[in-house]
C-alpha cells in the first residue's frame, strides 16, 4: 500500500510530462512559445550553477518569511482563542488586511524597506500569515466539550487544559494551516521577486521572457514547482512523525 501511494503521484507527473511533450511535438509548437521537456531540460543544463543558486536565494526568501509568519499566526493565534473580546475586535482587521491585493504590496515594501531580501521576506510572511493564524485559532477553540469538562473534572489547570487538551486536538488543524501556508509563501517569494528583480527565480523568469528565453524561464518554473512540492511535502512529513495518532484517527 506504501508503495503504490508513492508510486501514484510520479505515474500522475510523467504522465503529464509525456502529454507536454507529445502536445509540443505533433502540434510543431514553437519553442519561444512553449518549450518541449527536452528544451527545458537543455536549458537547464546550460546554467544549472545560476539557476541553482538563485533557487538558493528564493528558498530562504521561502523559508524565512514562513518561520516569521509560523511564529506570529501561532501567538496571535493563541491570544485570540484565548479571548473572545480580541477576537472580536482584531480578527475584522486581519480578514481586510489579508483581502488587499499581495501585488500591490510588493511596490510599497520596496519603497519602505529598500532593495534585498527584507521586503521579499516579509511579502512572503504576509502572504502565509493568514493561513496560519485561522488555522490555529478554529483549532484551539475546536475542542470537544466533553474532553474540556473531563480535564475539569480533573482538577485540571488551565495550562494543563490548554497543552493536554486544546493544543492537542489543534495541532492537526494547525499543521493543514502550515501546509496551505508553505505553497503561498513559495509565490510570495516569486511575486516579491517579479516586483524587485535582483535574484532569486522570478527575476530568473522576469528576464528570460523578456530576452525571449522561454525554455531557461520554464526551467525557473520547473525548479520553483520542485521547491513548492518539496516544502509541502517536509512540512507533511514532519506532520506525520510528530502526530502519527491523527493519522491513525483520520484513517
Amino acid at each position: 500500500m506504501t508503495h503504490r501511494a508513492a508510486l501514484l503521484p510520479v505515474t500522475g507527473i510523467i504522465g503529464v510530462v509525456l502529454a507536454w511533450w507529445t502536445f509540443t511535438v505533433l502540434g510543431d509548437v514553437p519553442e519561444f512559445f512553449l518549450p518541449s521537456p527536452p528544451q527545458i531540460f537543455d536549458a537547464f543544463l546550460a546554467k544549472p550553477d545560476y539557476l541553482l543558486g538563485e533557487a538558493w536565494i528564493t528558498l530562504i526568501e521561502t523559508l524565512a518569511g514562513f518561520t516569521i509568519a509560523s511564529v506570529a499566526g501561532l501567538a496571535i493565534g493563541v491570544a485570540l482563542a484565548a479571548s473572545t473580546t480580541a477576537d472580536r475586535i482584531t480578527l475584522p482587521v486581519f480578514v481586510a488586511l489579508n483581502a488587499v491585493p499581495k501585488v500591490a504590496l510588493a511596490p510599497l515594501l520596496l519603497f519602505w524597506l529598500g532593495f534585498g531580501l527584507p521586503p521579499k521576506i516579509t511579502l512572503v510572511a504576509i502572504m502565509c500569515f493568514f493561513p496560519i493564524l485561522l488555522a490555529v485559532k478554529q483549532g484551539l477553540t475546536s475542542a470537544p466539550t466533553e474532553s474540556l469538562e473531563l480535564a475539569a473534572s480533573l482538577c485540571a489547570s488551565r495550562s494543563q487544559t490548554f497543552l493536554k487538551v486544546r493544543f492537542h486536538y489543534a495541532l492537526p488543524q494547525i499543521f493543514l494551516g502550515l501546509k496551505t501556508a508553505i505553497n503561498l509563501a513559495v509565490i510570495g517569494a516569486v511575486v516579491a521577486e517579479l516586483s524587485n528583480p535582483e535574484r532569486g527565480l522570478g527575476t530568473v523568469i522576469s528576464r528570460s521572457t523578456s530576452n525571449f528565453d522561454t525554455p531557461a524561464a520554464f526551467a525557473a518554473i520547473v525548479l520553483l514547482a520542485v521547491i513548492s512540492v518539496m516544502l509541502f511535502y517536509g512540512v507533511a512529513l514532519i506532520e506525520r512523525l510528530l502526530l502519527p495518532w491523527a493519522r491513525e484517527t483520520n484513517g
